[in-house]
């Protein structure tokens, strides 16, 4: 009697995938023994660096790195219904296209290979800086699942610099999540990361490795701070930097058109002073709709005449004296190819914007602009703190980075026709995932995030000094208050109901019936929990026959996102409850995939499921017997030759 295929339960095996690629390019260098690497070097010609000597950058402990990459989990990820909110703000509801996954980011990666293998479009991180007050995983080759919950509970506890492999722990931390990181970008994904001058080199040199230094696409700065310790030993550090790198070296364009400082600008301190004459009809005021703009000093412009304007356009000659970079034949040339003239603010900053083409646009400059009341550009951690205080939830985190600064990153290469995915594995107070919130609810787009956090537990005890005691302190007091367990993740969690709450709300004042949630619910304010934890299905032991190998505590939604996973079917596909001639059916993405999952199962309905021409069909082992499962193999096989359509047919 044939055989149905039993499900692959361990995740996607990165290094076989790897391995069969070499074979499809090179399969003249396998033999029964494995590869042949002396033909494998010929094959390769002179690419091959046969010297003794070569830069490397290396550290104690980078071989476990690597292979914790390699390694595969037969862990699993369980929803969490109640913990969740629908799209449209409602608690309970399973149908957002956000995730919020509660685990080790390093196991979770993982677990995503196979779902989301090349689809995510950008993935922000803002990983521990190791400052030697910073929480660094320690990653197990033993039982993942204990050490993740171990690493929860050691999640306060700092990497202090008395270890003796302080930066060492830090590489081996960080190398093979950003390993994994880049199997699930798109070929035209980028990872974008933030840090500060502790660890700026070594994440260089680790992306540089991961990536490949042809990848390295810039090093952007911005201002974290307007307050910086004036008490500073050596400087007074404002600054802090975001490394990005593109998954494969392309063409794909950055636009910063967004930011004050994406147009090119027209001053230029360094040069002489100089006066330029603008013709009517060039110069764009959008501050400014009908009036007189008077003569006068503005900043580091000189304005020499009056400006008339009429629907923010000068309508007569205007003499302007400053420190140009252009002489007054380049500019009369740009104004004959049709380049627009913008000063946006009444500090009267004058910039050139050239004619929307293919071949023609801005760029963002490596140096994030500050935001002001009204600008476009960047907040510091002073504005983040505000963000905070906005919800409620202020004095909980010290340094979360401002939404800004996250929906600069996004506009970057996000797009607002799109369906991206934007991925944080180190969601922290959920910024990101509240950045994607508010970018489309500004803009009205349907990109979508991916959030993964360690629940970390919540100790005045761990804390590391008095600045932390504080914030673990109002962090637990506020988790008291909404009765939420002392996590890390329920601040993360909460955070997003509150900005959903609050774009709704904004909403329904900007237009009642347009943005009426039961009628239109396109802004996804929601997010579907997940949480990591071992398989559901029990292994026999030696010997052993199991007839019912799902664990106990587990629900049908659980195996069935187990198998989802495992199958490489994205977690924010529908599930929904189907009957075929009676029996109870769980039917993924409208058929993608059909679960049987309950004891009854007759050769009626394995026709009646076959009808619907599924393209992968589970039968739990436990809900039949050998006529149907020797059926179930003849009747898809049919279905198979009828439909010309391969039917995936598993159980476990």
């Amino acid at each position: 009697m044939g055989e149905i295929e039993k499900m692959d339960l361990e995740s996607a095996n990165l290094v076989d995938e790897r391995i069969e690629r070499m074979r499809e390019l090179f399969p003249e260098v396998f033999s029964e023994g494995g590869i042949d690497f002396d033909k494998l070097r010929l094959e390769l010609g002179d690419e091959v660096d046969d010297g003794d000597e070569r830069y490397a950058f290396t550290w104690p402990g980078k071989k476990d790195a690597i292979r914790q990459s390699q390694t595969v989990s037969a862990a699993t990820l369980r929803p969490c219904v109640e913990e969740s909110r629908g799209r449209n703000g409602e608690d309970g509801s399973f149908d957002s296209d956000n995730l919020y996954i509660e685990g080790d980011n390093l196991e979770v990666l993982k677990l995503l290979q196979r779902a989301y293998h090349g689809k995510v479009k950008l993935i922000y991180i803002d990983p521990p800086y190791n400052t030697g007050h910073d929480f660094v995983y320690h990653d197990s080759f033993g039982d993942t699942i204990e050490n993740y919950k171990e690493q929860a509970g050691l999640a306060g506890q700092s990497n202090a610099d008395t270890s003796g492999r302080y930066h060492s722990a830090w590489c081996s931390m960080m190398y093979p999540r950003l390993r994994l990181a880049r199997e699930v970008l798109s070929e035209d994904g980028v990872i974008f990361v933030s840090i500060d001058d502790n660890e700026l080199d070594n994440l260089k040199k680790l992306m540089d490795e991961v990536f490949g230094e042809n990848c390295f696409a810039a090093r952007f700065m911005w201002t974290k701070t307007m307050t910086p310790p004036a008490l500073s030993y050596k400087c007074r550090k404002t600054t802090e930097y975001v490394l990005c790198y593109e998954r494969t070296e392309n063409n794909s364009k950055f636009f910063g058109d967004w930011l004050d400082n994406g147009d090119a600008p027209l001053l230029n301190t360094g040069n002489p002073i100089k006066t330029l004459l603008f013709p009517a009809g060039v110069i764009r005021f959008p501050f400014q709709t009908h009036g007189i703009i008077p003569a006068g000093i503005y900043d580091s412009l000189k304005v020499e005449n009056d400006i008339l304007t009429t629907d923010c356009v000068n309508t007569n000659e205007v003499r302007l004296t400053g420190a140009f970079k252009w002489q007054q034949a380049t500019l009369d040339d740009e104004i004959q190819k049709g380049t627009d003239f913008v000063i946006k603010t009444r500090k009267m900053s004058i910039r050139f914007q050239r004619q929307d083409s293919d071949d023609k646009y801005k760029t963002p400059t490596n140096f994030l602009p500050i935001k002001f009341d009204g600008s476009n550009g960047v907040g510091t951690n002073e504005s983040a703190s505000s963000e905070m205080d906005a919800i409620g939830m202020g004095g909980i985190f010290d340094y979360t980075k401002p939404l800004s600064l996250i929906e600069a990153i996004i506009k970057m290469r996000c797009f607002i026709e799109k369906d991206d995915i934007i991925m944080d594995f180190f969601a922290g107070s959920s910024s990101t995932a509240a950045a994607v919130m508010q970018l489309n609810a500004s803009d009205g787009g349907t990109r979508k995030s991916i959030s993964i956090q360690l629940p970390e537990v919540l100790s005045v005890e761990a804390a590391t000094d008095s600045s932390s005691r504080r914030r673990m302190e109002r962090a637990i007091e506020f988790l008291d208050d909404i009765q939420r367990p002392h996590l890390l993740t329920e601040i993360g969690k909460e955070r997003l109901r509150r900005v959903g709450a609050d774009i709704i709300e904004a909403d329904s004042k900007t237009n009642p019936f347009l943005f009426d949630r039961s009628i239109n619910n396109s802004i996804d304010v929601g997010f579907r929990v997940f949480k990591l934890d071992e398989s559901g299905i029990r292994k026999p032991e030696e010997g052993q026959l199991l007839i019912d190998r799902v664990k106990p505590d587990r629900s049908d939604l659980d195996i069935i996102f187990e198998m989802m996973l495992k199958w490489g079917l994205e977690l924010t596909f529908p599930v929904e409850e189907d009957e075929v001639c009676g029996y109870p059916i769980y039917s993924v993405a409208y058929d993608e995939l059909i679960c049987c999952m309950k004891p009854g199962l007759t050769v009626d309905v394995l026709e009646g499921i076959a009808t619907r021409e599924p393209r992968r069909v589970f039968l739990l082992d436990s809900a039949i017997d050998d006529t149907v499962k020797l059926n179930a193999l003849q009747i898809f096989r049919r279905a198979e030759e009828r439909t010309q359509q391969k039917i995936d047919l598993r159980t476990v």
